[in-house]
C-alpha cells in the first residue's frame, strides 16, 4: 500500500509543477508574438489550468475508468466552488463584477442543462453529446474574445493619454511576460511547454492508476476517490491561483477564475473524455433507491454554483456567510461520500 500511495502522491505533484511549468511557457510565447494579454488569459492560461483534469480524465476514459473520469469533472466543480472559491470569500468576502461574469455563467449553466439532461435521460454519455460540450467550449471562447477586443479597441482611443498609456503598458507587458518576470529566449519557453505537457502525462498516469489501486484496496468506490482526492489533486492550480489573487488583494480575480475553471472541466475535460471514449453514468452506490450521482453529485454542483453566483448578480458583492456556507456544504459532502 506504501507504494501505490507515494506515486500518487509524486503524480499529484507532477500535476501541479507540470500545469505551472505549461503556463509558464504558453504565456511567455504568447507574450513575446504580442498577443493580447485579455485574450491569453481566456485562453492559454485558462486551459493550461484545467490540463491536469483534462489529462486525469482522459486517461481514464480510455483505460476504461468513466467512473474516475466523471467524478472528476463533477468534483473538480464542487471543489472548486465549495471549497476554493469559498476560502476566498469567507477570508476577504468583497465586491465583484458582475458583468464580467455574465457570459460564463450563462454558459455555465447551460451546459449544465445539457449535461445533467444526458445523465438523467439515458444514463449515458455517447460521443454525439461530448462532440456538443466541445463545441460549447468553442462557441464560449469565440464570445469572450469577440466581447472583449471591442472593449480594448475602445480603451485605445477614448483619449490621447489613455492612448500612451495604453502603449507604456503594451511595452511592459512585451517585457514582462508573466507577472513581472523578465523576458525569457523563446528555447526556454519552448521547452517549459514541452516539458509541462510531458509532466501532466507522467502525473496523470500515476495518480489513475494509483488512485485505482488504493480504492480498490480500502474498499472505496472509485467514483468516490474520484469526487474527492483526485478531484481536489487536479484543483490545485486553481487553489494556488485563489490564495495568490487573495494575498494580492484580488479576490474578484479569483473568482472569475474559479468559475471560468467550472465551466472547462463541464465542457472541456468533459467533452474531450467522452469524445475519446464514451461512458455510463457510474453507480458506485444508492440513494433511496436511486444512483447517488444523480441524487447528490449533480444537484449538488448546480447548488453550490448558484450558491456562489446568484448574490453576485443581485448585490454586486459576496459576503462572507456564502463562504461559510459553501465550507459547511463540501464538509458535509466529503463525511457523506465516505459514510454511504
Amino acid at each position: 500500500m506504501f507504494v501505490p500511495v507515494l506515486l500518487f502522491a509524486l503524480g499529484l505533484l507532477l500535476l501541479i509543477v507540470g500545469g505551472n511549468r505549461f503556463v509558464d511557457g504558453a504565456t511567455g510565447i504568447a507574450y513575446r508574438f504580442h498577443i493580447p494579454e485579455l485574450i491569453v488569459g481566456a485562453t492559454i492560461v485558462s486551459i493550461g489550468t484545467t490540463l491536469p483534469e483534462v489529462m486525469v480524465s482522459a486517461t481514464s476514459a480510455l483505460q476504461g475508468h468513466g467512473e474516475i473520469a466523471y467524478g472528476n469533472a463533477i468534483g473538480s466543480i464542487i471543489c472548486n466552488t465549495a471549497l476554493i472559491a469559498a476560502i476566498t470569500i469567507a477570508v476577504r468576502p468583497g465586491k465583484a463584477e458582475r458583468s464580467s461574469l455574465k457570459i460564463p455563467v450563462l454558459f455555465f449553466f447551460a451546459a449544465a442543462v445539457f449535461y445533467s439532461f444526458y445523465a438523467y435521460h439515458f444514463g449515458h454519455f455517447s460521443r454525439i453529446s461530448g462532440v456538443i460540450l466541445l463545441t460549447i467550449f468553442a462557441v464560449y471562447m469565440i464570445c469572450t474574445i469577440r466581447n472583449s477586443l471591442p472593449k480594448r479597441t475602445e480603451h485605445l482611443h477614448t483619449s490621447p493619454q489613455t492612448q500612451t498609456q495604453a502603449a507604456a503598458d503594451q511595452t511592459c507587458a512585451k517585457q514582462a511576460p508573466a507577472g513581472g518576470v523578465q523576458a525569457r529566449s523563446l528555447t526556454v519557453d519552448l521547452l517549459s511547454l514541452a516539458v509541462g505537457a510531458v509532466m501532466i502525462a507522467i502525473g496523470a498516469d500515476l495518480l489513475v492508476d494509483n488512485g485505482t489501486l488504493i480504492a480498490q484496496a480500502i474498499g472505496v468506490p472509485e467514483s468516490v476517490i474520484a469526487l474527492t482526492f483526485v478531484a481536489l489533486g487536479t484543483s490545485l492550480p486553481e487553489l494556488v491561483t485563489a490564495i495568490t489573487s487573495l494575498i494580492k488583494g484580488h479576490s474578484s480575480l479569483s473568482l472569475g477564475n474559479i468559475i471560468g475553471a467550472n465551466l472547462f472541466n463541464l465542457v472541456f475535460v468533459s467533452g474531450i473524455s467522452i469524445t475519446l471514449a464514451p461512458f455510463d453514468i457510474p453507480q458506485s452506490s444508492v440513494i433511496a433507491g436511486h444512483n447517488a450521482s444523480l441524487v447528490l453529485d449533480i444537484p449538488l454542483m448546480f447548488f453550490v454554483m448558484l450558491v456562489l453566483t446568484v448574490p453576485v448578480f443581485i448585490r454586486n458583492r459576496l459576503s462572507r456567510i456564502q463562504g461559510i456556507v459553501l465550507l459547511a456544504v463540501y464538509g458535509a459532502y466529503c463525511m457523506f461520500q465516505f459514510t454511504m
